[in-house]
């Protein structure tokens, strides 16, 4: 028994007998904002190739599965083989809730629960299939004239104007603003470059300490940070913090930290919040960094903490204010590092050369110490997951 609605595979069937396609109806340069949720497993425009997903190029009017070159889920292949043909409606319907759309896709994103949104990356991956650039142009063909006159008046105006409208980035959106050409040099041995400005370093200086100096002021609750994570984060991390496929997993393994193969997730290892808020407000989500406000930061991180059983409220409010009040498990499980005030780190010319008597002997081989943790010893000592930390 078919996977797939029926209204699905007759609209597939449908597209197959149409002889241009229907034109996008979004915002391409709103979709490529969009996109950038999407840039960690697919590629598009020239050069795209397949990453962990199929590239995008040329999509509309390619059938479910289609590409050769790249293993599909079965889902998708007999999504194919039934009809289905990507164009507005069924990428619309796919990308809203990609498993409810083809049970048993390799996709793990969560979707794209706005319509906007998916009318936007539509009308982006529209821009990248000539299907529907012959199509815009036949349907554009009787404005070309009008819009042609319109731009070449706005060409003989526009270099008067272009002075007089150009305002530096970083003044336009609070950025960091760059010196003016004529700095003066670093002065350095090479001379290359020049100081840093004040705006800039503040703009390179957001880490986040563990008493909670750095933190910004804001504030976000559990319940905010479901819907942000199920759309930014679910895809690589799981619904629940479970990841996905090799993607960390972020919850759980409390009872992990002794066996061979611990399971490190932000409950069970990391010592400090301030780690967390810092990480995910510099680096995620994945593709897309610094996309997030301070208060989807605090959101998130009061989710992440909520999953772990952290907290237990889904009203909680995580902020500023009560940030330093939550002590993570896994604290005191951490020492100082004291090594530099060990006895051999004091000498002030250390050996480097014939440090032994004698030569230096082989004693054991690794694969003969079976050091490599691939395989349970003990009670609960099965792998815990692989983490790469």
């Amino acid at each position: 028994m078919s996977k797939f609605p029926k209204g699905l595979l007759l609209a597939g069937a449908i597209v197959g007998t149409l002889t241009a396609p229907a034109l996008a109806t979004g915002d391409a340069d709103a979709g490529k904002k969009v996109f950038n949720k999407c840039r960690a497993c697919h590629a598009v425009g020239e050069g795209a190739a397949n990453k962990i997903g199929p590239h995008l190029n040329e999509l509309f009017g390619r059938a479910a599965g289609g590409l050769s070159d790249y293993k599909y889920s079965a889902a998708l292949t007999t999504a194919g083989e039934n009809g289905v043909v990507w164009d507005e409606a069924t990428l619309s319907e796919f990308l809203a809730d990609p498993k409810g759309f083809a049970s048993g896709t390799k996709m793990g994103f969560a979707g794209l629960k706005k319509e906007d949104d998916r009318d936007n990356v539509i009308a982006y991956l529209a821009t990248f299939s000539s299907e529907t650039a012959a199509a815009a142009g036949e349907a554009g063909s009787g404005e070309a004239v009008a819009e042609g006159e319109a731009e070449a008046e706005a060409e003989t105006s526009a270099p008067e104007q272009a002075a007089s409208q150009e305002t530096p980035q970083g003044e336009a959106d609070g950025a960091a603003v760059a010196a003016p050409a004529h700095a003066a040099p670093s002065g350095g041995p090479l001379s290359l470059g020049r100081p840093a400005t004040e705006a800039e370093v503040a703009a390179w200086d957001i880490d986040i300490r563990p008493d909670g100096k750095g933190l910004p002021v804001g504030r976000g609750t559990v319940a905010e940070g479901e819907p942000i994570f199920a759309e930014q984060c679910a895809s690589c991390h799981g619904d629940f913090g479970e990841g996905r496929g090799r993607w960390p997993v972020l919850a759980g393994g409390f009872d992990t930290l002794t066996r061979q193969r611990p399971e490190k997730t932000v409950g069970s290892y990391w010592p400090y919040l301030s780690t967390v808020y810092d990480y995910v407000r510099r680096a995620m989500p994945f593709g897309n960094a610094r996309s997030l406000s301070d208060d989807e930061v605090y959101a998130l991180t009061a989710y992440v903490l909520y999953l772990n059983d952290i907290v237990t409220d889904e009203e909680f409010e995580l902020s500023n204010e009560n940030f330093t009040t939550i002590e993570m498990p896994n604290v005191d499980g951490f020492i100082p590092d004291t090594r530099e005030a060990e006895a051999h780190y004091q000498a002030s010319d250390p050996c480097v050369t014939d440090c032994k008597p004698e030569p230096a002997e082989v004693t054991m081989r690794a694969q003969v110490l079976d050091v490599t943790p691939d395989s349970a010893d003990g009670e609960g000592e099965g792998p815990a997951g692989g983490n790469v930390d």
